[in-house]
């Protein structure tokens, strides 16, 4: 039998590289993009960039991949994919209302190191992005430590982690700098949306930023209560942890700006609704959530002079996290606007965004891995995902999975769903017997001699253990069935 290759996986070992030797080898198409299009989950609409391409000119991109181990298998993972099934002519438009700001898409840079200046912002917003909400601007001296990133990798890979780690602070610019730089983006770009993030040590300055802003014509303005290494005291997550602070610092900037106030919370926190109702009460126009989780690492290329702090952590790893929190903002404040951020890297992370309420969603750790180039998939899996389920308004999408999300107390527990082999796809690694034996339900029975597992129904509980650890998805579900009567 013939393994039939995982696009996924093989397209999970292509550098990205800029100025792709594989393109530039090919003439007829362009296969470096193709493979950053299956990357970043949109495999089928690939097709188009390699349409003219012969199977020799696919065979010459191959030959001159750069890969450091061996090639990327670029003829036979393209060629594996089946036509398109949407139609592309009739893609709608992502353009979407913010706290009364039209977006042209919800797509925006996170306050962070990928948006400190001007010409980023610049080249972010020509590449597509819809706003940015640029880097805190605060009125203390700010000087960063060396190293400041560290990243979580599995086993001895590069450049690809999953989960990000930052002791980066806020803004180094002088303050006029960096208000000069939002007007000058403004002008320059009045269709983009342009947010500045801001964060004061008390009254005063949080009022004396915002004025700035609105004068600098900012669309509208971010409180930071959630930079979660401030070496300031009174500032950052240790104020967005105190409902009773955060409400006057909203408040005190809402009496300052007509433009809208978008709060920023700390996931570093047991109930984050408590200071997000807190800003909702003194005015606040939307919540932004959430920013990094406080986090350790202990690798020692990330120490500061042999030393070592608590620290932001981000990235794919933390995205069921952030999620959680937006849920819980989501349910408790219902009539309140959302900007999620937290492990946002492919166009269907943004979706589950804005399917628990999210407005609009801000990308920080997948543009430092992979740049502002991303945008592409952002938009075109979005606008194939609306298109193939008849959706014209992504409005339409802001929270239909709400409803579905119940507390355990509610959930059906009276039926059961049992997992099925598929023999065609099973190749008898043995992964679910293991896993099920040692770690569920001891409902897998494996046959050595055939090197085949198979279910034990009256020992199966439905829980999927062996679905989740089946390493080439040969084990999929039946229907769910009234359970056995004990």
């Amino acid at each position: 039998m013939s393994k039939k290759m995982n696009i996924y996986e093989e397209a999970s070992r292509c550098l990205l590289c800029q100025d792709a030797s594989c393109s530039k080898a090919c003439k007829t198409g362009d296969p470096a993009r193709a493979i950053r299009a299956i990357r970043f989950d949109n495999h089928k609409p690939a097709l188009q960039w390699v349409k003219d391409c012969t199977d020799a000119d696919l065979e010459r991109a191959e030959q001159a991949c750069i890969h450091n181990n061996w090639p990327i298998r670029i003829k036979e993972m393209l060629r594996s994919i089946n036509p398109d099934d949407v139609d592309d002519s009739h893609y709608p438009d992502l353009t979407i209302d913010f706290c009364g700001i039209k977006c042209e898409n919800p797509f925006f840079l996170a306050s962070s190191a990928v948006c400190t200046n001007y010409e980023m912002v610049a080249r972010a917003f020509d590449a597509g992005w819809a706003g940015v909400f640029y880097k805190t601007i605060c009125m203390q001296e700010i000087k960063e430590v060396s190293p400041r990133f560290d990243a979580m990798h599995n086993n001895a890979t590069h450049g690809d982690f999953y989960g990000f780690r930052n002791m980066e602070q806020l803004s180094e610019n002088p303050v006029e700098m960096d208000f000069d730089i939002l007007r000058r983006l403004k002008q320059d770009y009045p269709k983009k949306v342009v947010i500045a993030s801001i964060m004061g040590q008390k009254e005063e300055e949080w009022m004396a930023l915002a004025k700035m802003a609105e004068e600098a014509g900012c669309d509208a303005v971010e409180l930071n209560f959630s930079c979660p290494q401030m070496k300031h005291k009174g500032m950052g997550s240790d104020v967005g942890q105190s409902p009773e602070l955060v409400k006057k610092y909203t408040a005190c900037v809402k009496r300052s700006v007509k433009i809208p106030v978008i709060p920023k919370m700390t996931p570093n926190i047991t109930h984050i609704a408590e200071p997000a109702a807190a800003c909702v009460e003194a005015g606040a126009d939307a919540i932004s959530a959430i920013n990094t989780i406080k986090s350790v690492t202990m690798m020692a290329e990330a120490e500061v002079a042999g030393q070592r702090t608590i620290s932001g952590y981000s990235g794919r790893a933390v995205r069921p996290i952030a999620l959680r929190h937006i849920l819980e903002l989501a349910q408790a404040l219902p009539q309140t606007e959302l900007s999620g951020i937290g492990g946002i890297e492919t166009w269907r992370d943004a979706l589950e965004f804005i399917q628990l309420g999210c407005g609009n969603v801000q990308v920080c750790t997948a543009v430092m891995q992979y740049g502002y180039r991303i945008i592409d998939d952002f938009i075109l899996g979005f606008q194939r995902y609306m298109a193939k389920r008849g959706i014209t308004q992504l409005q339409q999408l802001v929270g239909e999975q709400l409803p579905k999300f119940l507390n355990p107390d509610s959930l059906d527990r009276d039926s059961i769903i049992y997992p099925k082999i598929d023999r065609n796809v099973c190749i008898g690694c043995g992964r679910c017997y293991v896993s099920c034996m040692d770690g569920g339900h001891q409902a897998i029975a494996f046959d050595t001699d055939i090197r085949q597992p198979r279910i034990v129904g009256t020992k199966c509980v439905g829980c999927h253990l062996c679905r989740l650890v089946c390493p080439t998805g040969a084990i999929g579900v039946t229907k769910r069935i009234v359970k056995r009567k004990q």
